[in-house]
């Protein structure tokens, strides 16, 4: 059973650890349309920025009703960002820990 906790343990940590790839390649994208390094006529970028938007957008949106831009810049993924990795580094470990000691 404790094999079955790790295994859930990691596809989670796994999948946060995605959605904070996610998070950054999305901020990067959008840099590089703002400076028009690309643009969304390419098809491929578009359909990327599509998928990352809709990924990251129901997390984002909720921290950018609290906190506005600061000076134009969004800092709502460094605030995802930071969250995901305290529950990465902090809660997901002590969650596991506890169910872990529950069943033995």
């Amino acid at each position: 059973m404790i094999s079955v906790l790790n295994f859930i343990h990691f596809i989670i940590d796994g999948i946060l650890s995605l959605f904070v790839w996610a998070l950054i390649i999305n901020a990067i994208l959008s840099w590089l349309v703002a400076f028009d390094v690309v643009n969304y006529r390419n098809r491929f970028v578009y359909n990327v920025a599509r998928f990352l938007e809709a990924v990251t957008r129901p997390v984002l949106a909720p921290i950018q009703r609290f906190i506005p831009t600061l000076g134009g810049v969004d800092i709502s993924p460094i605030i995802a960002i930071l969250v995901i990795q305290g529950i990465r580094i902090y809660l997901l470990p002590a969650l596991f820990g506890a169910l872990a000691q529950a069943i033995i």
